[in-house]
């Protein structure tokens, strides 16, 4: 399988990350979404990875070969890109990103004309194009050939576009200690925050193409913690490497997850009346104490499977506005059809400067349950229904646990690895979690 849980990832240079590949999945790209188009336009973007310029030249080659135009802007956030697609007319907007992951990962995501994240449906088609390599082009020359344009000022849309989902509200007297995780956001985040009057400690800004995620960004949070104290600052803000997804760190230095984020921010919106059909979405992964603190302010809790475009596919069949992950992947409907983690902290601090609190006191209204998950490498992805062992030691945990906790077992969509997590105040939690994990790697591992 080409597409995972979000898109294609792997090792660059490596199938299914070729220049080979891309150029066929840069063809196949333009043919499913050309959108009826004599003309298609497909906009490109990247994080700032060192192997995005090998794959965005191989995705544009594939691309104009097949009498498709490419709008080139650059290192952007993925939000951005979803963006942009709508605000320039493309017909389709990818981006080349492995998001949180090391440097030497790539990959690629792909929104419509819409801005919204491929179904599996058109998935599947561009995978059997791309599968079988056989492209009818061969009358594509001369003046048909696609060509590729640089755009200019897609920063400055963008940045323009973040503010204005705050109402351009000055958020003067705040101070913020940002991480960039030398990712999409280095050169974009900083001024969007700085336009709007916050005072801004910038970390993690100095790409180098190799620098991505390493020691920085929102799985790296005591990057932010060693400064924030340090700094007197109000807020840490640790984007990822595409900046889709946001950590919040408290003025105590403590760590703020997608669900207490979610938490502030529904009932914000729920307190104005903006919140659709007072329902939040989230998944599966988070914590059941969001429900309970939803339910208190007569707020409804949808779940989805994991991933961000489970969460825009259910908002958008329902007609609901907000929801998101635990990870940080946080989506404003109203506003974008991608999870943006500079908008989600420009809300949190519209909030903390309208109510005139600091975000642990905000953060204090949800305190999860302890929550504790394994990752367990695997070989293959085999059912656990076909797997009676597994199946006997979750059920046995479940007794255990009883209406204190839960369990989820679930494969990750982009790696190779069974993910166990247990959530409850249980005191085995952590033994519980273990035996199954050890029972998924005697089967799978």
């Amino acid at each position: 399988m080409l597409f995972g849980t979000d898109g294609i990832r792997g090792i660059a240079n490596k199938e299914p990350i070729t220049p080979e590949i891309m150029v066929r999945l840069g063809k196949a790209i333009a043919v499913v979404l050309k959108n009826s188009k004599e003309r298609p336009r497909i906009l490109i973007g990247k994080d700032t990875r060192l192997s995005g310029y090998m794959i965005e030249s191989a995705l544009t080659s594939g691309i104009c070969s097949m009498g498709a135009d490419v709008l080139l802007v650059g290192p952007m956030p993925t939000p951005a890109i979803a963006h942009l697609t709508k605000s320039f007319a493309a017909d389709a907007g990818i981006v080349i990103s492995a998001s949180h992951n090391p440097a030497e990962h790539n990959g690629i995501k792909i929104f419509s004309k819409e801005g919204i994240k491929l179904g599996k449906d058109r998935e599947e088609e561009i995978e059997r194009l791309v599968s079988s390599n056989n492209f009818q082009n061969s009358e594509i020359n001369g003046h048909k050939i696609g060509k590729a344009y640089r755009i200019d000022d897609a920063k400055g849309r963008y940045i323009e576009f973040a503010k204005g989902t705050i109402g351009n509200m000055p958020l003067t007297g705040l101070k913020v200690v940002l991480d960039c995780a030398n990712g999409a956001a280095y050169n974009i985040a900083p001024p969007i925050f700085r336009e709007l009057g916050t005072e801004v400690v910038v970390l993690a800004d100095k790409p180098n193409g190799l620098n991505i995620n390493k020691a920085c960004g929102s799985l790296y949070p005591q990057l932010i913690k060693n400064v924030l104290k340090e700094e007197k600052a109000d807020i840490g803000i640790a984007l990822d490497g595409d900046a889709d997804r946001v950590i919040l760190i408290d003025e105590k230095g403590n760590e703020i997850d997608g669900d207490q984020t979610m938490a502030i921010i529904a009932l914000d919106l729920s307190k104005q009346n903006k919140l659709n059909k007072n329902t939040l979405v989230a998944t599966v992964m988070s914590n059941k104490e969001l429900d309970n603190i939803m339910k208190k302010n007569k707020i409804a809790v949808v779940r989805t499977d994991v991933g961000d475009p489970n969460v825009c596919a259910e908002m958008l069949k329902n007609s609901y506005n907000f929801g998101g992950e635990q990870s940080g992947h946080i989506l404003f409907l109203e506003h974008n059809t991608a999870p943006d983690g500079v908008v989600t902290a420009l809300h949190v601090l519209k909030i903390m400067k309208k109510e005139n609190k600091v975000l642990s006191e905000l953060a204090a209204v949800l305190k999860p349950l302890p929550q504790l998950l394994l990752n367990v490498d695997v070989r293959e992805k085999r059912d656990f229904e076909e797997m009676p062992s597994v199946v006997d030691k979750i059920k046995k945990a479940e007794e255990k646990l009883g209406n204190r906790g839960r369990i989820l077992v679930r494969y990750s969509g982009t790696e190779n690895r069974a993910r166990v997590m247990i959530e409850g105040e249980h005191k085995e939690i952590q033994k519980i979690a273990e035996e199954i994990a050890a029972e998924i790697k005697k089967e799978v591992g």
